[in-house]
C-alpha cells in the first residue's frame, strides 16, 4: 500500500475539508456527537456530586482512549454523503456494519488501555487527594495535592495516549474501509506515524488539546467532534490514498 508524506499544509487542508463535511452534514453529525456529549455530562455530573471534581480532568483525557472507535459512525455519514445517498441514522449504523470485524478487536484494546489509565488515575487520586471531597468552589485556590494529581495523571495518560495513537490513528480508518486486516492495519499505522513523526505528533497534540478542551467545556463537543472526525478521515486519505 502506497504511503504519501504528511505535511503541515496537508493538515491545514484536512481541517478545512473536515469543517466542510461537518457543516454539510451538521444535523446528523451533531446528533451523533450528542450521544457522547450526554454520556460525558452524566459522568461529569456524577463526579461533581461525589466531590471528585479534580478527576474530571482525567476523565476528559480518558475520552481520547475510546474516541477512535466512534469514527466508524462518522465514516458512514461521510461515505453516504460522497455517494449522494440520504444521510441519517442509517448511515451511522452502516458505518459500523461495513467496518471490518477486526475493528471490535481494536476496540477491546482501546477499552483495556482505558481501564488501565482509569485504574491508575483512581489510585493516584486516592493517594494524593484522598477521600476528602473537593468541590468546584474550592478547586480554584492553589492546592498542592490536586496539582500533583493532575500532573502525574497527565503523565500517565500521555504515555497511554501516545501508545494508542500510534496503534489506532490510521488503523481505525483502514479497518472502517476494510482495506487491511488487523495486524497489517496496525503495522501501517505505526509506520505512518514514525515516517511522519513531527507532523503526526503535532496532529496528535492538536486533536488531544481540542478534544479535552471540548469535553471540559462540554457544549463545544457536538461541534468539534464531527469536525475532528472528518478532518482525521481527510488526513488518512492523504497519507494512504486509494489506488
Amino acid at each position: 500500500m502506497k504511503l504519501s508524506p504528511l505535511t503541515i499544509g496537508g493538515l491545514q487542508r484536512a481541517l478545512a475539508d473536515g469543517w466542510r463535511v461537518a457543516n454539510a452534514t451538521r444535523g446528523i453529525s451533531i446528533g451523533y456527537a450528542l450521544v457522547f456529549t450526554l454520556g460525558g455530562l452524566a459522568i461529569m455530573g456524577g463526579l461533581l456530586t461525589q466531590g471528585w471534581t479534580p478527576f474530571i480532568i482525567a476523565a476528559a483525557g480518558a475520552f481520547m482512549l475510546i474516541g477512535p472507535v466512534v469514527l466508524a459512525g462518522f465514516f458512514g455519514i461521510a461515505r453516504a454523503r460522497e455517494a449522494n445517498e440520504p444521510v441519517g441514522p442509517a448511515s451511522i449504523v452502516s458505518g459500523f456494519a461495513q467496518a471490518s470485524p477486526a475493528l471490535w478487536a481494536l476496540a477491546l484494546v482501546c477499552a483495556l488501555l482505558f481501564m488501565i489509565f482509569v485504574t491508575d488515575a483512581a489510585i493516584l487520586y486516592a493517594y494524593m487527594v484522598g477521600a476528602t471531597p473537593v468541590w468546584l468552589d474550592n478547586l480554584l485556590p492553589a492546592n498542592a495535592n490536586v496539582m500533583s494529581f493532575v500532573r502525574w495523571a497527565g503523565v500517565s495518560g500521555l504515555v497511554v495516549a501516545l501508545l494508542l495513537y500510534g496503534i489506532a490513528a490510521f488503523s481505525v480508518p483502514l479497518l472502517c474501509e476494510r482495506r487491511a486486516g488487523l495486524v497489517e492495519a496496525v503495522v501501517l499505522s505505526v509506520r505512518v506515524v514514525f515516517a511522519n513523526f513531527l507532523p503526526a505528533i503535532f496532529w496528535a497534540f492538536f486533536l488531544s488539546t481540542v478534544t479535552i478542551g471540548s469535553v471540559l467545556l462540554l457544549p463545544l463537543l457536538p461541534l468539534t467532534l464531527p469536525w475532528l472526525a472528518y478532518a482525521s478521515r481527510a488526513v488518512y486519505r492523504q497519507v494512504l490514498p486509494r489506488a
